[in-house]
């Protein structure tokens, strides 16, 4: 790699590389914890422990009822469940079936989940009762031949699983009518692979391990190939990024996740779920993130060293009246991805758990993680760190030429966990890789000397006035400092005199907030053509089902 200047930023003990060859497949890593950890509880679910011994043995006996159904090696299965022990088990076992991992969206439409199936060519599916309408509705329209359907209370034991079963379908109704005659209950397909035997393929670090599709904010969704070694190089990164702070937790203590991101979200799946396998951690399952009464109660029950999270979670559990009944003292990590994080909802964290939020920056391309700040920093950058171990970086312009230091330009990223390619899309491929092996991802950034890169924007949201670039991370992390700002974003909206104004979109804390405090505040902070021509308030933003806000949806409304 050529000159890398941000290795002068590596906290002591972290390396300057990694090396993904030290296991053929994430099946090897898997299997290798399986057996170290077995005694361990490898998942918390509703008060439900699952051990690392467990989860082996029934993704083994899963493993043996996928390859019953005559599946081959390389074919895709589908997984489309929320944060439950079952969805680990059904990646360890779709893996060390020699098969492909498709990750999907439980709140897809089936308008989108008919994409997904049709475009990954999925032959099975693994899904949860709570979303079989939506597949009941277009799985005609798809190649799948094979349903397993799982149910919240599976993993829970008898009583207990019974009960949370009535309770989601009868008391919350959160299971709406379907008929799927075909489907195997997942308990039942347990039972028979049980009486089968797995036979072990041969898989290599090049074959494929999980299609995971880019939100299609660009369009389209396209599936992003990550092979065995892609994944494993990411889950060693983050491990070795990570150490200098992970390292500090007590020997008597298991290190403890939370898995608040769903596990879909590549994020989770692999700096949450497979990091956790590789170092024998525990972590704690949350289904629905966006019930916080019930996360905070959660996480009051538990002793956690690391969080992974995006800003408006973060805001949120920071805001919320019962923060104070957890015990934040033995977070050692906060981990910020997804979107960017705003200084004012970092230093809130700051002041409350006394844990900086370190964010970092990744994409579905990049198995995510590429960038991420020293995990020893005690103050929020505002940037997004520098490029993780074994990563190079840098900024280009139009023409794929590096631009000087301190300039803007798209970021490029270049290492072991940089995806194969789009699946079956070679245009599409073409487009984002540059002749020398560097990911183009959309974002525009600025190095500066010490290596750090801080985003600008993406592409294109970018809001043009009268010629002048307006990055509406600017205006919103400005705009986030206002007291009774909860949340806020910026887009672009047509106009006949600059071609393009700013809009900006917020969510109050109090009504006492008007749109002519909000003027007056950007009039004092922002030069003119920055400025909110219109601002809107709502009681709540569009969200992904990870929490980023749906720039999109702000700008079809006017």
């Amino acid at each position: 790699m050529t000159n890398r200047p941000w290795l002068g930023a590596y906290p002591q003990g972290v390396p300057h590389d990694i090396d993904p060859s030290q296991y053929q497949s994430l099946v090897q890593l898997m299997e290798e914890s399986f057996q170290k950890y077995a005694a361990r509880p490898a998942y918390s679910f509703m008060g439900k422990e699952v051990s690392f011994g467990e989860t082996d043995s029934l993704s083994r006996a899963f493993a043996a009822f996928l390859q019953g159904l005559g599946l081959v090696k390389g074919d895709r299965v589908a997984i489309m469940m929320p944060n439950v022990p079952q969805y680990p088990v059904a990646v360890a076992a779709i893996l060390r079936a020699g098969f492909v991992v498709v990750n999907v969206n439980p709140l897809y439409t089936p308008r989108e989940l008919e994409h997904q199936l049709k475009d990954s060519g999925s032959k099975a599916i693994v899904i949860i009762e709570n979303f079989a309408a939506t597949l009941q509705q277009c799985i005609a329209n798809t190649p799948v031949k094979h349903v397993v359907l799982a149910t919240m209370g599976d993993m829970l034991g008898g009583l207990k699983g019974s009960l949370v079963n009535y309770v989601v379908r009868k008391v919350k109704k959160m299971v709406p009518a379907y008929s799927l005659p075909q489907a195997v209950k997942f308990r039942d397909a347990i039972t028979q692979g049980q009486r089968g035997t797995l036979r072990k393929p041969e898989i290599k670090p090049d074959d494929v391990a999980v299609l995971q599709y880019t939100g299609g904010t660009t369009g389209v969704s396209k599936g992003a190939v990550l092979l065995h070694r892609n994944v494993i190089a990411n889950v060693l990164q983050s491990e070795a990024w990570n150490q200098p702070v992970m390292s500090k937790v007590p020997g008597s203590e298991q290190p403890t996740g939370i898995c608040a991101l769903p596990l879909y979200h590549i994020f989770a799946f692999t700096v949450g779920m497979m990091l956790s396998m590789r170092t024998g951690g525990k972590l704690i399952l949350i289904p629905n993130p966006r019930d916080l009464p019930a996360v905070l109660k959660e996480l009051s029950k538990h002793k956690f060293h690391s969080f992974p999270a995006v800003n408006t979670l973060f805001n949120g559990l920071a805001n919320h009246p019962d923060f104070g009944k957890v015990d934040w003292s033995n977070l050692k990590v906060s981990v910020g991805g997804g979107m960017a994080v705003q200084g004012a909802v970092a230093r809130l964290w700051l002041e409350k758990t006394k844990c900086p939020i370190c964010e970092g920056y990744g994409l579905s391309e990049t198995s995510p993680s590429a960038s991420c700040n020293p995990v020893t920093s005690t103050e929020f950058t505002g940037t997004i760190g520098v490029p993780l171990p074994s990563t190079s970086m840098k900024c280009i312009d139009d023409d794929g030429n590096e631009v000087q230091v301190g300039q803007p330009g798209e970021i490029a990223i270049k290492g072991p966990q940089v995806m194969a390619g789009y699946w079956q899309r070679p245009d599409e491929t073409a487009k984002v890789m540059t002749a020398d092996g560097y990911f183009k991802s959309g974002d525009i950034g600025i190095m500066d000397e010490r290596g750090f890169f801080k985003i600008v924007d993406r592409k294109k949201d970018m809001v043009l006035v009268s010629g002048f670039n307006v990055y509406p991370n600017e205006v919103e992390e400005v705009v986030a400092m206002l007291p009774g700002v909860l949340e806020c974003a910026v887009v672009g909206v047509p106009d006949e005199k600059t071609g393009e104004a700013v809009k900006l979109v917020i969510v109050r804390k109090d009504a006492s907030l008007t749109e002519e405090k909000v003027k007056e505040y950007c009039r004092a902070n922002l030069t003119g053509y920055k400025q909110p021509r219109v601002v809107e308030f709502r009681t709540e933003m569009p969200k992904t089902p990870v929490g980023k806000i749906l720039r999109r949806e702000l700008r079809d409304k006017k």
